[in-house]
């Protein structure tokens, strides 16, 4: 099978990872899990070498990725917020953050804005209790959020974004 040139440096990872787990029942998973790491999602190309590597149709690698969480079809953008909606968060609405950011930068669930900067990824939780609600913005924590306060960090982000957006412009 014949791979895109800038795929190709991505192919020995899954190559050995296929030779690791050949003929094993159960391998799809790690396979996936490779090809992810390999590219940062599942792409159309990693499932189009993995079933013809594997003779798996194509069709059942997508059941698979869409019914595991853990895996993703498209990059995750380049801030990634993750929502707690754990117990703590819950109680303290979640819902009302979520519906905030969807609103500030037009996502829908667990989504990616179309310029590809933000991701939304909602948890089971994030360990930070004591803060609820929290999200967090790649590494960094914001706890005690309030519709003001989220929007406020959002819009800093969205001003960040428009730098990183600028840059990729002028790489081009």
């Amino acid at each position: 099978m014949s791979l895109p040139e800038e795929n190709k440096q991505k192919v020995p990872r899954l190559n050995v990872e296929l030779w690791r787990y050949a003929d094993e029942p159960g391998q799809l998973i790690p396979l996936l899990q490779a090809a992810q790491e390999s590219y940062g999602y599942i792409s159309e190309t990693a499932i189009k070498y993995i079933s013809g590597v594997t003779g798996t149709p194509e069709s059942e690698i997508y059941g698979v990725v869409t019914f595991y969480k853990q895996f993703r079809l498209k990059p995750l953008g380049h801030f990634l917020i993750r929502l707690c909606d754990g117990t703590a968060c819950h109680v303290n609405d979640a819902k009302t953050l979520k519906e905030i950011i969807e609103d500030e930068l037009g996502l829908e669930d667990d989504d990616t804005t179309d310029d590809g900067l933000f991701t939304l990824e909602e948890v089971a939780c994030l360990g930070c209790c004591s803060l609820a609600p929290v999200i967090m913005i790649n590494d960094k924590t914001y706890g005690r959020l309030t519709p003001q306060s989220l929007r406020k960090i959002l819009r800093k982000y969205k001003k960040e974004g428009k730098a990183v957006l600028a840059q990729r412009e002028g790489g081009n």
